[in-house]
């Protein structure tokens, strides 16, 4: 008697098939985990830019820093309190970080950046707008 060794064409697509639906599985939860620890240092990085506002309010006669900083730094005298951050995603609309001062209402400054989870939002736009609707940006804003 001879016996046959190896896998049938059948057993072979199956097998295929389960490993397909594995990568895919596997790959969806990667996106969405690499989504969430993008959100987490948008987090971190407007607190750090509130944070450092707030020092540089106080160290330079009560004057928040300049708007149009994105990329560049805020020193006061020989200390640089803040080298300013980059979205991990990207600076192309609408992601990138949005800072600016004499903010309608507050008269003080107002950092936004764009959530891919909504569920991490404040804001309904990247103007400081903490109003019901579709929330799409974490913002932050003086505290004087």
């Amino acid at each position: 008697m001879k016996q046959k060794r190896g896998f049938t064409l059948f057993e072979l697509l199956v097998s295929i098939s389960i490993i397909g639906i594995l990568i895919a599985i596997s790959s969806v939860s990667f996106s969405a985990a690499q989504k969430k620890a993008r959100d987490a240092r948008r987090l971190e990085d407007m607190s750090s830019v509130s944070k450092a506002a707030e020092s540089y309010y106080s160290l330079s006669n009560y004057v928040y820093p300049p708007s149009g900083v994105a990329g560049g730094s805020w020193t006061v005298g020989t200390e640089t309190l803040l080298v300013f951050p980059s979205d991990p995603k990207s600076s192309v609309s609408p992601y990138g970080y949005i800072y600016r001062i004499n903010v309608p209402v507050t008269g003080g400054y107002c950092a936004c950046a764009y959530m891919e989870n909504a569920a991490n939002a404040n804001s309904t736009n990247s103007s400081c707008n903490f109003v019901a609707g579709v929330k799409t940006h974490y913002c932050v804003r003086n505290q004087q």
